[in-house]
Parts: C-alpha cells; structure tokens; sequence
C-alpha cells in the first residue's frame, strides 16, 4: 500500500520551487510559494490547526490512493 505524507510532498514542492532561478519566476510563483512555506510549517507543527490541515489533506489523498487499488 503507497502512503503519501503531506508534509513531504510539500517539501519537495518547496525544494523544486525554491531551485528555478529568481528571474524565471513570475509574480503569481512568488505569491504561491509564499503561500505553500507556511503551510508546511503549519503541517510540520505538532498543533491543532496543524493537524485539522493535515486530516483536510489525507482524506482526498486516501481517496486517491483507493481509487488506484
């Protein structure tokens, strides 16, 4: 059965979005890694609002994960 961590999967989003150089990234970019560092802060940290985030993003992604049994 494959497992899929939230808070990886954003990592590695942040990792790849964070190596394209400066100039190739546009306004709209910027904003969504802004937008994507805190919210994986926020899964990282063991908090209520934390953990209500996390269990908002496992409920579709074990959706996804049965649909592909």
């Amino acid at each position: 059965m494959l497992t899929i961590d939230v808070a990886v999967l954003l990592a590695v989003v942040v990792f790849f979005r964070l190596r394209r150089r400066t100039e190739a990234r546009s306004r709209s970019d910027e904003r969504m890694t802004v937008v994507i560092v805190p919210a994986l802060d926020i899964l990282n940290g063991p908090t209520p609002a934390g953990q209500g985030i996390l269990n908002a993003f496992e409920e579709p992604a074990s959706g996804v994960t049965e649909a592909g049994r």
